[in-house]
């Protein structure tokens, strides 16, 4: 078929939902309008590991407006089946109020509820428990870890015997919470045996499948809804105890029931990325060739999940050498259980080796740039794959271009303005985004609008709008006539919001869906004697603002209005369906960027000014230029934020979390954000998918926070390999 003209896809739309939100009419899951809802409110264990010997809820009960309290002395007996296919850890999920077991500090032990949120509240305090108290384990470096997951190519420990020139460093990346403006929420209620969650996930399908498992019910008897989320970077990605804690609690009460976690239970029951210790041995020959790595990473994880993320690939393919060995453990910790947060494993592996990368050029006395380009390799090595596309080096020419890197010292410490040192810094990044199996329902109406439906999420990089896009140029109609819809489980299913893979996965389904319908009314105007375009060979059909016309003769045409009121037809509709990636795969498919950082920093009190950032990112073909800017801007600024300011601390006497607010756990604010500028590579990847896309969400953050570092290191010639990087390091 003759390919449709494109113009929504590639223009610097508006967000389709933009005015929803702006005005407050847009819906999270706590502002849902559900009659008759009570409220819940949790009771977390104050102690970090062992038992509860005693509680009493007399007071509590006592308390007006109290309904329940229901704990595991009195709550029902859950089936918790086993969920293949979710993203549940290996391991034992935590099974709510089901023994006495306290596994980590802020464990859900008791739930309130109540006629209002205030008496919720207030009763959830007057709970009284006794424990049998045991030491937690909670430090990363005190623990033994599980057996290793190794990786190796050639041998990497000869080959660094031999090398002329040979790292070995030790870097340690502060454990990072999520911290999204909308807090976790769900409002649970039962209908006989059937259940409907308004539920904060990335993950309408997962969610959904969770609580069938959890309550050993048919997947047709229960439904999750979820039209907005309020940011969740990965938090979001699987079904936590709360929503189970919110379904008990309805059914218990015999009424709807909303449950929200405070931000202080946001970081102890919706996970967090992991704290590492990583330590990376390089060798090369004096002009810069790589020939061996060895990585050996130790990564902490719960006690009864093991949570794994991508962390080995970056090492394996990033850069060209003939010999790597990866050795990666993960730390079983009296925690709550670790989930991915942007730019899950190839973000901390960045900050590692592009760290190193930058230590060893300097050790060389070789440009950064010039070091990369001397060790970019010609295929995916781990794989033995081509690359579908692979531009890095037009991001380094780039990226040093518009930056003006040609500007920056070799020499630390050289450039100074007053009490300032300035430095400039890069990185390269890789993200391997996800290609999952998708659908995507397509209804084209007898008053030419259409509606599309995918179980979906949008958290915020603009999935309406970007499915819109693809939509409206597939089937040849305007933005204005074009309705996508998701965040229910009753749509057709699709992957996780997350891991860049929505546009990849859930927008090839929609491309094939849209393609299919307008086939269809291809057909039945080429076919039909009355219409204008029949005896048309198909092929030669496009569609433009609901018109169907001949290309290259608009004038020889016909509407689909016009087609289906003659075919008495109410609409026309299609399954659109993505497979996900050929098996086995051809390519190897990767998105890649440059990022460039300069910084300021106080030479007398250490602190850390982030002066200006450029990112030049190798994307694949960008459907929405105005989203994708957004997603740099949002993917930098969280970079700044894991650079310099973020960190999680442990009180390791009973692994309380110390700072678990957003006044001590610091995150950017405006005062922060620098000059931050954006480049996406024209081009496509037609090798990835149909829609030539690679996503964009995660690779944006990777690379962010060592540009940072290698900064910091050019104006001050302090090498910190500790995240994040303090004043008192500096000074």
């Amino acid at each position: 078929m003759s390919p449709q003209p494109q113009a929504a896809v590639g223009a610097p739309l508006s967000r389709v939902d933009g005015r929803l939100k702006v005005t407050g009419r847009a819906k999270y899951a706590a502002e849902h309008d559900v009659d008759g809802v009570v409220h819940a409110v949790i009771v977390d264990a104050s102690i970090g590991r062992g038992r509860i010997t005693s509680i009493d809820t007399g007071a509590a009960e006592e308390h007006p407006g109290v309904l329940r309290v229901i704990h595991h002395r009195n709550a029902p007996k859950l089936p918790y089946r086993d969920n293949a296919g979710s993203n549940n850890p290996p391991g034992r999920r935590l099974r709510v109020f089901q023994d006495d077991r306290v596994l980590f500090h802020g464990q859900p032990v008791a739930v309130v509820v109540a006629t209002t949120l205030e008496a919720a509240q207030h009763g959830a305090g007057l709970v009284k428990l006794g424990y049998d108290v045991e030491q937690p384990s909670t430090d990363l470096h005190e623990a033994e870890p599980d057996k290793p997951t190794n990786y190796a190519r050639g041998d990497a420990e000869a080959a660094l015997r031999d090398a002329a020139v040979r790292l070995d460093l030790t870097y340690q990346l502060a454990r990072n919470h999520h911290n999204p403006m909308e807090p976790h929420a769900t409002i649970a209620r039962w209908n006989g045996d059937k259940l409907t969650v308004w539920d904060k996930t990335q993950w309408v399908v997962g969610t959904h499948d969770e609580l069938a498992a959890v309550f050993d019910l048919p997947k047709a008897s229960v439904r999750v809804i979820n039209p907005f989320v309020g940011g969740g970077f990965g938090s979001g990605l699987r079904c936590w105890p709360h929503t189970v804690v919110a379904a008990v609690a309805a059914r218990e009460t015999g009424r709807p029931a909303k449950l929200v976690l405070s931000r202080r239970q946001m970081y102890f029951g919706t996970g967090f990325r992991p704290s590492y210790e990583y330590r990376l041995r390089l060798g090369s020959s004096r002009r810069g060739r790589l020939t061996a790595a060895v990585h050996e990473m130790d990564s902490e994880t719960s006690s009864y999940e093991t949570f794994t993320e991508d962390i080995l690939p970056a090492g394996q393919m990033l850069y060209s050498m003939a010999n790597v060995s990866q050795v990666y453990r993960t730390v079983p910790l009296d925690v709550n259980t670790p989930v991915w947060k942007r730019g899950p494993g190839f973000a901390t592996a960045s900050f590692v080796i592009e760290s190193a990368m930058d230590e060893l050029a300097h050790e060389l006395g070789i440009d950064p740039i010039e070091l990369r380009q001397r060790n970019e390799p010609n295929e995916d090595e781990a794989k033995n794959l081509p690359f579908s596309t692979r531009r890095l080096r037009e991001c380094y020419t780039v990226g040093a271009r518009e930056f003006g890197w040609h500007h920056r010292s070799s020499r630390p410490r050289a450039r100074r303005e007053g009490d300032w040192l300035i430095g400039m810094g890069m990185a390269a990044g890789v993200y391997g985004p996800g290609r999952v199996a998708a659908q995507a329902r397509v209804r084209l109406d007898a008053d030419g609008t259409a509606v599309v439906e995918a179980a979906s999420s949008d958290m915020g990089p603009g999935t309406y709008t970007s499915q819109t896009q693809v939509a409206a140029d597939a089937l040849g109609l305007t933005m204005r006539t074009v309705t996508f819809r998701l965040g229910d489980s009753l749509y057709p299913p699709t992957p996780p919001h997350g891991g860049s893979m929505t546009l990849a996965s859930v927008g090839s389904a929609v491309l094939d869906g849209c393609n299919k319908v307008r086939r269809q009314a291809i057909k039945l105007a080429v076919e039909d004697r009355e219409s204008p375009l029949y005896g048309v060979d198909a092929d030669d059909v496009v569609v433009r603002s609901g018109r169907l016309h001949v290309k290259g003769t608009p004038s020889r045409s016909e509407t689909y209005r016009s087609l289906l009121a003659r075919h008495d037809r109410s609409h026309l509709e299609a399954l659109g369906s993505y497979d996900g990636p050929p098996s086995p795969e051809r390519h190897a498919y990767h998105a890649y960027n440059a990022t460039f950082a300069e910084v300021a920093v106080d030479a007398r009190l250490g602190l850390v000014r982030v002066r200006r950032m450029l990112g030049v990112y190798d994307a694949g073909r960008i459907v929405s230029p105005k989203l994708a800017e957004s997603q740099a801007i949002g993917g930098i600024v969280g970079g700044i934020g894991t650079a310099l300011l973020e960190h999680t601390v442990t009180d390791h006497r009973d692994g309380r979390i110390v700072n678990a607010n957003l006044a001590d756990y610091l995150v950017p604010v405006n005062a922060d954000v620098p000059d931050v500028k954006a480049i996406y590579l024209d081009g496509e990847d037609r090798e990835a998918n149909a829609l030539g896309v690679k996503g964009l969400g995660e690779v944006v953050m990777v690379g962010v926070a060592p540009a940072i570092a290698n900064a910091v290191f050019n104006a001050t010639g302090r090498r910190i390999r500790e995240l994040p990087i303090t004043a008192e390091a500096l000074i």
